[in-house]
């Protein structure tokens, strides 16, 4: 009995320590982020293990209505090594968790111009269960992008300035 809380313990201290966090740092230059929700994600077994060897990419994704769901679309996770003819698809559309009230507000806010949802992070939380950070968004204007890479390289020279 001593041997199986051993195990456990380590496990559980095996997830905690899991820091996997893949950016859409895409979406931070493209877009405003309005405000941010977290949102679980159905995945089959191979998608969860290649997201834990951080094997996953935002970069196109964004996601879209299909009746009273919500869906993650072009989010690439690569195909497990070790998966043989249980392997996933890499660009499927994936189910968001989200309550109803909350998709109702979203669904709301996407119908108004110029409103979009993106997906902003997707890490692993303290229960080892993937989530995904969304944010309801504005699209940015070619001279707004301008700016923020403006205020991006004043803040990289005073960090320079300031470590000689």
């Amino acid at each position: 009995m001593p041997c199986f809380l051993l195990t456990f313990a380590a496990i559980m201290d095996k997830r905690g320590t899991n820091n996997i966090k893949i950016r859409n740092k895409r979406a931070t230059f493209e877009y405003f982020l309005v405000e941010t929700l977290t949102a679980g994600i159905v995945l089959t077994g191979t998608e969860i293990k290649s997201i834990r060897g951080g094997k996953a990419s935002l970069a196109d994704s964004y996601c879209s209505f299909k009746g009273n769901e919500l869906f993650v679309v072009g989010m690439h996770i690569a195909e497990y090594a070790q998966g043989t003819y249980n392997n996933h698809d890499p660009k499927r559309d994936r189910k968001l968790l989200l309550t109803a009230r909350e998709l109702r507000k979203l669904k709301n806010k996407v119908q108004e111009k110029g409103f979009t949802i993106v997906p902003v992070t997707l890490f692993i939380n303290d229960k080892g269960l993937a989530k995904l950070d969304i944010a309801l968004a504005r699209g940015k204007h070619y001279y707004d992008k301008r700016e923020s890479l403006k205020t991006k390289d004043s803040k990289r020279e005073l960090e320079r300035m300031e470590r000689y």
